[in-house]
C-alpha cells in the first residue's frame, strides 16, 4: 500500500510540474497601413532586415563623419552606461537559472564547548551535568523547489526578456547617439557653407564699398552711397559673429558625444556641400523590425507578462526537497568513522491560506503592469508611423525647395550684374544695388540652410526606419 501512495504522490508532483500559473504570451496586434504615403519621386525598397543596421553613417560618404562616429562608439559614456546595463540584465539571467537546478552546500564545523547544567530538563528523572567537549561536524546538504506552478520558470522568461530589453535599449542607444552626433556635424557643416557664403558676400561687399567711396571721392555720388554700402557691410560682418557662435556650440556637443572634453576639440570649417543618400523605404512592417525602441517595448511585454505568473503562482504550494548527509563527532580522529554518520532526507510544503488578499492584489498589479507596456508598445508603433511618413514628407518637400532655391540664387545673380551695370552707368540709384546684393546673400543663404535641412532629415529619416539598409531593391530618390 505504501508504494501505491509513493506512486500516487509521485504522480501528482508530475502532473503539478508540468502546471504554469501566468498566462503564455502573445504579441499583441498592431493595425499597421498597407504602404507609406509616398510622394513623387519616391519609389519603394526592400530593406533585408536580417543585415547590421550600421555604420549607416557611412552612406553620406563624409570620412571625417565616419571618423567621429567610431570614436562615440568607443568613448560616449551614455553608451558605455548602456552597455554595463546589458552585462547587469544578462547576470540576473544566469542568477535567475540557477534556481531551476538543485543548490548543493557543503559545511564543516569544529567547536569546543561547555554544554550548562541549569539547561532544561529533557526528562525529570535524568539530571543534567555541565559538560566540556568538542564537536567536528561535516555535511553535505542539498536543496531544491519544485517548481510545480512554474514560478521559477517566470523567474527565469521574465529575467530573459528584460535581457532581451536591455540588448534593444543598447542598439537603440548606439542609433540615438550616432543620429544625434550626424544631427550636430551636419549642423556645423551647414554653418560652415553659411559661413563661406558670408564670407563671399563679404568680399563683394568691401568691394563694392571701395567703388563707392572712389565715386564719391571722385564728386560722382553722395556720401549717401558709401554710407549705405558701409551699414550693409557691417550688418553681414555681425552675423559672421552670430553664425561662429552657433557653430561653436555644436563643436561643443559633438566632443561631449564622442567622450571629449569640449576645451579639447575642434574642427576646421569645411564648406564642400554634401548630397544624402537615396534611403529605400520598405514596407511599414518593415518598422517594426528594424527598429530598437519597438523591440524594447515588445520585450518590456514579455518581461511583464512573466510577472503574471510569478505572481498567480503564489496561489500553489512552495515545494523544497532538502536531502542531507554528514557526520558529527566529539572525537576527530573518529569522524568519519560509520556511528559519526547521520543524515535526513525529507520533504517541506507550504501552502498560504489566508493573506488579506495580498496575492490577488499582486495578480491584479502585474496585470495591470502588462496592460501598461501594451499600451507603450502601441504608442511606440504609432510614434514610429508618424516619424517615418514625417521623414518622407520632409525629404521630398526639401528636395523641392532646395531645387527652387538653387534657381533664386542664379536668378539674384543675374539681378545683382544688371544693377551694378545700371549703377556704373548712371541709370539707377545706389539702393537697386545695396537691393540686389542682400536678395543675393539672402538667396545664398536660405540654399544652403536648405541643404543642411535636407541632411538633418535624411538622419531623422534613417533613424525613424531603424538603422541602416543593405541589398535595397529600389532607390528612394532620383
Amino acid at each position: 500500500m505504501s508504494s501505491v501512495k509513493a506512486g500516487l504522490l509521485a504522480w501528482a508532483v508530475l502532473v503539478l510540474a508540468g502546471c504554469t500559473a501566468g498566462p503564455a504570451y502573445r504579441k499583441p496586434g498592431v493595425d499597421m497601413p498597407v504602404a507609406w504615403q509616398l510622394e513623387a519621386p519616391w519609389r519603394t525598397g526592400t530593406p533585408n532586415d536580417l543585415a547590421s543596421k550600421g555604420p549607416w553613417w557611412e552612406r553620406f560618404g563624409d570620412p571625417q563623419l565616419n571618423a567621429l562616429e567610431q570614436k562615440a562608439m568607443l568613448g560616449n559614456q551614455t553608451l558605455a552606461a548602456a552597455n554595463a546595463r546589458l552585462a547587469q540584465a544578462r547576470a540576473l539571467v544566469t542568477a535567475s537559472s540557477a534556481s531551476l537546478f538543485p543548490q548543493v552546500s557543503l559545511g564543516a564545523r569544529a567547536a569546543r564547548q561547555q554544554i550548562s547544567a541549569n539547561r532544561p530538563l529533557t526528562n525529570y528523572n535524568t539530571p543534567n551535568f555541565s559538560t566540556i567537549q568538542n564537536d567536528y561536524a561535516a555535511s553535505l546538504s542539498v536543496s531544491y523547489e519544485v517548481d510545480l506552478a512554474g514560478r521559477v520558470q517566470g523567474l527565469v522568461d521574465g529575467a530573459s526578456a528584460s535581457a532581451e530589453q536591455s540588448a534593444a535599449d543598447l542598439e537603440n542607444t548606439r542609433l540615438v547617439l550616432a543620429s544625434d552626433l550626424a544631427v550636430n556635424y551636419f549642423s556645423l557643416r551647414a554653418l560652415d557653407t553659411e559661413l563661406d557664403v558670408l564670407a563671399r558676400s563679404i568680399a563683394l561687399q568691401r568691394r563694392a564699398l571701395v567703388l563707392a567711396t572712389d565715386r564719391h571721392d571722385l564728386g560722382a555720388t553722395s556720401g549717401l552711397d558709401m554710407a549705405q554700402q558701409q551699414a550693409l557691410l557691417d550688418t553681414t560682418l555681425t552675423q559672421v559673429d552670430v553664425l561662429k557662435r552657433q557653430r561653436a556650440q555644436f563643436e561643443h556637443a559633438i566632443a561631449t558625444l564622442t567622450g571629449t572634453p569640449a576645451p579639447q576639440f575642434s574642427l576646421a570649417p569645411q564648406p564642400t556641400p554634401m548630397i544624402p543618400p537615396a534611403i529605400p523605404t520598405g514596407i511599414p512592417s518593415d518598422v517594426l523590425e528594424r527598429r530598437p525602441d519597438v523591440a524594447s517595448a515588445e520585450r518590456a511585454m514579455a518581461a511583464a507578462n512573466a510577472q503574471i505568473g510569478v505572481a498567480s503562482a503564489a496561489f500553489y504550494p512552495s515545494v523544497m526537497l532538502a536531502p542531507s548527509v554528514g557526520v558529527d563527532s566529539r572525537l576527530f580522529q573518529r569522524l568519519f568513522d560509520a556511528p559519526s554518520v547521520l543524515w535526513s532526507l525529507g520533504v517541506s510544503a507550504t501552502q498560504v491560506l489566508f493573506d488579506g488578499g495580498r496575492m490577488r492584489a499582486n495578480v491584479d498589479f502585474a496585470r495591470a503592469g502588462y496592460d501598461v507596456t501594451v499600451a507603450n508598445y502601441r504608442r511606440v508603433v504609432l510614434t514610429a508611423m508618424q516619424e517615418v511618413e514625417d521623414g518622407i514628407s520632409g525629404v521630398a518637400a526639401l528636395d523641392r525647395a532646395y531645387s527652387q532655391a538653387q534657381r533664386a540664387v542664379a536668378s539674384a545673380g543675374r539681378v545683382l550684374d544688371i544693377a551694378n551695370d545700371r549703377y556704373e552707368g548712371g541709370v539707377a540709384s545706389y539702393l537697386d544695388v545695396i537691393t540686389a546684393q542682400q536678395s543675393q546673400l539672402s538667396s545664398e543663404r536660405q540654399a544652403a540652410q536648405l541643404l543642411g535641412q535636407r541632411l538633418l532629415t535624411s538622419v531623422f529619416l534613417v533613424k525613424a526606419l531603424g538603422g541602416d539598409w543593405q541589398g535595397a531593391s529600389g532607390v528612394a530618390r532620383q
